[in-house]
């Protein structure tokens, strides 16, 4: 299988102890987005979503076509937050949605409007939210956050993440704090893929930080 095999090519890769990096130039110390970008997907990410809040259209569409030329060289699926027309316009693999973007962008005119061979993932932040998603025609459903994390005032423990498991029928990434200091609570758990920001992007050495994570996650650590 190969990346022209399209949402086969993804889900197979979504399916495989994923590691999703949501990269954000508000979380990177500083440094260049593309350099981070770069050195975590030659340490072995699975998935890269851009995640920018303050961007203008434009200002998107620049950064988009240049995180996704660095994705299509390593066949690693490259997402869109929030914005199926963005997602669109650059060609991307696919879009993520938050509960009030879908509100905005319902997941039947996302999927008119990208078509059924791209991804299209939900954020969940309860169980309620995941059996709602977990019966709609999303790729994928994120749940959390799980520990406290600058992202969000809240986060909603791990205690839920077995029963999340076991009714899902597709797969989950959690999301939500998750660094290497906890990272084995979930895996201990069922968990196998993980999406992060901060315990990459703003990590001394983001390289060591992906392959002590992708160690994790495969059950190597």
């Amino acid at each position: 299988m190969t990346y022209a095999d399209g949402i086969g090519y993804f889900m197979n890769i979504i399916n495989c102890n994923t590691l999703y990096l949501i990269l954000s130039s508000e979380y990177i110390n500083g440094r260049a987005v593309l350099d981070v970008a770069e050195r975590a997907l030659d340490a072995g990410i699975d998935m890269l979503q851009m995640r920018e809040k303050s961007l203008s259209e434009e200002g998107l569409l620049g950064l988009g076509k240049k995180l996704l030329y660095l994705c299509r060289g390593k066949s690693v699926p490259f997402i869109v937050n929030d914005n199926p027309c963005i997602a669109k316009k650059l060609d991307a693999d696919g879009v993520h949605l938050g509960q009030q973007d879908v509100k905005k962008y319902s997941l039947e005119y996302s999927r008119d409007m990208l078509g059924k061979d791209k991804i299209i993932g939900i954020s969940t932040h309860c169980l309620q939210e995941f059996r709602t998603a977990n019966c709609q025609d999303f790729d994928y459903i994120a749940f959390g956050p799980v520990f406290p994390t600058k992202t969000k005032n809240y986060h909603i423990g791990a205690n839920d993440i077995e029963e999340v498991l076991s009714i899902a029928c597709k797969p989950v990434m959690f999301i939500g704090g998750i660094d290497i200091t906890n990272i084995d609570r979930i895996i201990e758990k069922g968990a196998k893929n993980i999406a992060v920001i901060r315990a990459i992007t703003e990590a001394e050495d983001v390289q060591l930080a992906v392959k002590t994570l992708k160690k994790y996650i495969e059950g190597k650590k």
